[in-house]
């Protein structure tokens, strides 16, 4: 009796592969892996900028202190509801007309007033629903000025740059729906003097 192992190979099963075919199959999925890794790593990056995160540029002077022109700012998409305090990029509203046809379409500030609240500046200094609001994030001797109490509605928040002397804000164009909001400065990214969170 034999075993399997004493039964000789077929000749045809036997070939040998033909010189280089096992090289030309490998370098093919070489390159597919290649092209797989560059379309997965191009989709994450689209997905993130889109959903999660996107960095913005600052191009003026509205933010000073806190942002300077040219800083980096990382913003979160998935932010939520923002807070009073929190800088915010959101859609430049439509009643904020500007002759400038290179004005950007997003604008960043920090949010003062929420829905259903009263925004004041009695003396130069920001009041919400009459009780002074503590601005430690403002340099010393800022004053704010408003013409009159805006309220804010529901659905809505009151937003102002930092450089209240030149910046055109909510005191401007009004409370912003929360629906514009694109998301939240987290983290400064530029200059890496400057690296740190917002």
């Amino acid at each position: 009796m034999t075993s399997a192992d004493d039964i000789p190979l077929d000749p045809v099963q036997a070939k040998t592969p033909a010189p280089g075919g096992s090289s030309r199959r490998s370098k093919g999925r070489g390159a597919l892996s290649w092209v797989l890794t560059v379309v997965v790593a191009l989709a994450a990056t689209f997905a993130i900028k889109t959903w999660v995160l996107q960095v913005y540029s600052i191009p003026s002077e509205s933010m000073v202190p806190a942002l300077m022109i040219d800083d980096r700012v990382v913003v979160s998409k998935l932010s939520g509801d923002p807070g009073r305090g929190d800088i915010i990029v959101f859609d430049r509203p439509q009643n904020d007309v500007t002759i400038d046809p290179a004005a950007p379409k997003v604008l960043i500030k920090r949010v003062i007033g929420l829905g259903g609240e009263t925004v004041d500046a009695p003396e130069g200094l920001v009041t919400i629903d009459g009780k002074p609001l503590d601005e430690g994030y403002l340099p010393d001797g800022t004053r704010t000025v408003i013409t009159a109490p805006i309220v804010v509605p529901e659905g809505k928040v009151l937003v102002m740059g930092d450089n209240r002397g030149s910046s055109k804000d909510g005191r401007v164009f009004g409370p912003i729906s929360t629906s514009t909001i694109v998301g939240r400065g987290v983290l400064r990214v530029w200059p890496l003097d400057r690296f740190g969170g917002l």
